[in-house]
């Protein structure tokens, strides 16, 4: 009897165990992207870009932490890390606006009218919350023609 008692209580503890740490992985994913967004807005973007990258290495289908690490590539200058973070949101949600948004504008800069123009149609398609950008994408896109 006593030893069946012990199978039990070593079962449970297994079960404990196995559910503690399943459960501290998922908040460390969690707490890892909003530290990172905390760290954004406070525009401490080194600290910040290293807590999404560890957000991302747990989660790689972050596509908030891709974002997020788009725009501080646009804030140092970076277009090449911005660009390869943006076409990730990208492929991973194609109806990302803000992605679409800000990967048409370094569109525009980089002087690639076809791609802009390309981008600019899906983003008329997909817009819900942003559709007042694409006002400003296309005034944008016929100044650079016009020059």
């Amino acid at each position: 009897m006593i030893h069946k008692g012990m199978k039990k209580v070593e079962i449970c503890l297994v079960i404990f165990f196995v559910t503690f740490f399943l459960t501290k992985n998922v908040f460390a994913k969690i707490d890892y992207f909003l530290q990172g967004e905390e760290l954004f807005n406070k525009k401490k973007f080194s600290e910040s870009k290293f807590k999404f990258e560890k957000d991302i290495v747990f989660n790689p289908k972050s596509e908030k932490s891709y974002l997020y690490l788009a725009k501080i590539f646009k804030k140092e200058g970076n277009d090449k890390l911005q660009e390869r973070n943006l076409n990730t949101v990208i492929l991973l949600n194609p109806k990302n606006e803000e992605a679409i948004f800000l990967l048409t504008l370094l569109k525009i800069k980089k002087s690639d009218y076809k791609e802009s123009e390309k981008l600019i149609k899906t983003f008329k398609k997909i817009c819900k919350n942003l559709c007042e950008k694409e006002k400003e994408l296309s005034k944008t896109l016929q100044g650079l023609q016009t020059k």
